[in-house]
């Protein structure tokens, strides 16, 4: 398996910490892209993932550029509440990378013009809600994508 975690410029510690868990949990990889909106030694950090972080694979990029040079011909799915296009009809494969954007506003709206084909949403059901909790979201698609493999 594993899957590739991707969080776009992430800026809740306590969220990028809960990811790094589920990361290690599920047997993913994480990629942390910067600009982070807190310090990667932030206790808040540390916390959420607990003792974990020793162990978690955990790449960082010093830009969005970065990310795209080192692994743009990798398999990327996009997430975003903007999408048409259900997380379940993501055709799941071994080390696909899922990219998520940052909690405050998603994904860099050129990425989600430039990749309507691989991009995917999980529907809510409450026009109440605009977004899900990212590190919930994550969640989601991991573990659909670790069913789905079986």
């Amino acid at each position: 398996m594993p899957f590739n975690i991707v969080l776009f410029e992430p800026e809740i510690p306590m969220n990028t910490g809960n990811i790094g868990r589920l990361s290690l949990a599920s047997g993913s990889n994480l990629h942390l892209v910067k600009p982070f909106g807190f310090e990667i030694d932030d206790k808040r950090l540390k916390r959420a993932g607990l003792d974990y972080w020793k162990h978690i694979n955990v790449h960082i990029y010093e830009s969005i550029s970065e990310f795209y040079k080192l692994n743009g011909d990798k398999n990327l799915i996009y997430l975003s509440s903007h999408a048409n296009q259900s997380y379940l009809e993501i055709e799941f494969e071994d080390d696909q990378f899922f990219i998520f954007g940052k909690e405050s506003v998603g994904l860099p709206k050129e990425i989600v013009e430039k990749h309507p084909d691989k991009l995917f949403k999980i529907p809510i059901h409450s026009e109440h809600v605009r977004s899900l909790n990212l590190a919930n979201a994550v969640s989601i698609i991991v573990y659909e994508g670790i069913r789905n493999l079986g």
